[in-house]
């Protein structure tokens, strides 16, 4: 498979996609723990139908320990036992947020009211950022086509 269009040829995207890059780096400054953000990051990448992120986050999120059943199960994650209750909150405005065109009206206020049980102001703008960017990811790569299966764990930090 090829990709469409190399992003990183163009002038104009390469500027573009920085700012994405450096608004993904700040939000290593979060307290919401790594295995949370980059489970949200690959439960978005699937919803969105994201080879290259679904790919990234699982080899990145293997590599920092998270299990494979953890890894697996974030797909069903209403279902599996494997989670806490601040991941499941987390996962669930992940969804939400992504799939925001599926419902008049945007997050429901049940879902933001959950979420704000297990995270403070803070740590709620940072899920809310981290949303932001994994979705613009996703949809570059998505309109785009970009290939996945050869990415290796690290490789992201050559863009920061």
């Amino acid at each position: 498979m090829e990709a469409r269009l190399n992003l990183m040829a163009s002038p104009v995207a390469v500027k573009a996609f920085k700012h994405i890059i450096a608004a993904g780096n700040a939000l290593s400054e979060s307290t919401v723990p790594a295995s949370t953000r980059e489970l949200m990051m690959l439960r978005a990448s699937q919803i969105n139908g994201c080879a290259g992120c679904i790919d990234m986050h699982t080899k990145e999120a293997a590599a920092a320990g998270e299990t494979a059943v953890r890894l697996h199960l974030v797909a069903a994650w209403r279902e599996a036992k494997v989670f806490t209750d601040a991941e499941r909150a987390a996962l669930e405005l992940t969804e939400q947020g992504t799939r925001i065109a599926d419902a008049a009206g945007g997050v429901p206020d049940e879902v933001w009211a959950n979420a704000a049980k297990y995270y403070d102001e803070d740590q709620l703008a940072d899920l809310v950022t981290q949303i932001a960017v994994i979705n613009a990811f996703n949809r570059g790569n998505v309109i785009t086509q970009q290939p996945a299966g050869d990415y290796e764990a690290g490789m992201a930090a050559k863009f920061h």
